[in-house]
């Protein structure tokens, strides 16, 4: 059957002068004209994506939403109304977020993580900001230091709440964080621990060999945009150095060593120089 709320592939059944109607298992949708490619033949397969539109009509269109049905997003509220808010998903139509399903009440212009859902009673595409219902909470399937997709969620006071592979809850704790993380962002990430508890430790920096060549490279071209020196160094204000290069100052000094054992760089107490 054709599925709201998803991608698909297509076969173009009938041109009309309006556009195509995609058919499958005997179904049909309308592709309006805009969304058509230059050239076409009856047959042709299209991937797509179907959603009901402003008159509650199935409509397919080749635009590549923010997520479909049963993935967890990131979106931005475009406006509120006493029902519910509605968020931007990249399509013409944005989606309701009933007032039942937020946890805070929605801000214009603020971006929120939620599910994407259908409305059985409708068959429209709902969001939910409700999401505890969703996570699993068997995390014995993770394994330490193993790589994953985190999408922030949103901020606690030990850092930030984070959803990993879309699925299970995490924590990335501030004093790990060199950047600025807003609801919504998605990072590559990697599991620290996975806790007595069940409860999941999240970082995002490169692990290792790999996080070491990342921030000597980093640490390199920013010297190299400052004409080969900048005033901080072996002794400088952590904090100072967080802004600048988004690690720990313990990160910073080991990062530095090597690249000084490595012929690179001269260190001084609040300098570092480039070497020809």
């Amino acid at each position: 059957m054709i599925e709201i709320g998803r991608k698909q592939t297509l076969k173009i059944g009938r041109t009309v002068d309006f556009g195509v109607y995609l058919t499958k298992d005997g179904e049909e949708v309308l592709l309006p004209q805009k969304y058509l490619p230059e050239s076409f033949e009856i047959g042709d397969e299209l991937e797509v994506f179907v959603y009901k539109d402003q008159q509650n009509r199935p409509v397919a269109v080749t635009t590549e939403p923010k997520g479909q049905v049963g993935d967890i997003i990131g979106a931005e509220v475009t406006h509120v109304t006493d029902f519910g808010a509605f968020i931007d998903i990249g399509l013409e139509k944005d989606v309701l977020v009933p007032k039942k399903e937020q946890s805070v009440d929605m801000e214009v212009g603020r971006t929120y993580v939620v599910k994407l859902l259908i409305d059985h009673m409708t068959e429209r595409m709902v969001a939910t900001a409700k999401l505890h219902s969703f996570i699993n909470e068997d995390t014995s399937v993770l394994k330490g230091r193993e790589k994953v997709e985190v999408l922030v969620w949103h901020k606690t006071d030990l850092g930030f709440k984070v959803i990993i592979n879309q699925e299970f809850e995490g924590l990335i704790y501030e004093n790990e964080i060199f950047e600025r993380l807003r609801a919504g962002d998605v990072r590559e990430g990697y599991i620290k621990e996975i806790r007595p508890d069940g409860k999941v430790d999240v970082t995002i920096q490169p692990r290792g060999y790999e996080a070491v060549m990342d921030s000597s490279a980093a640490i390199l071209n920013i010297l190299e945009e400052n004409g080969g020196e900048i005033d901080l160094g072996d002794k400088s204000n952590p904090d100072e150095i967080k802004a600048v290069f988004e690690m720990s100052k313990k990160n910073f000094k080991k990062v530095l060593g090597g690249l000084y054992k490595a012929g690179r760089i001269e260190i001084y107490d609040h300098r570092i120089v480039l070497k020809k």
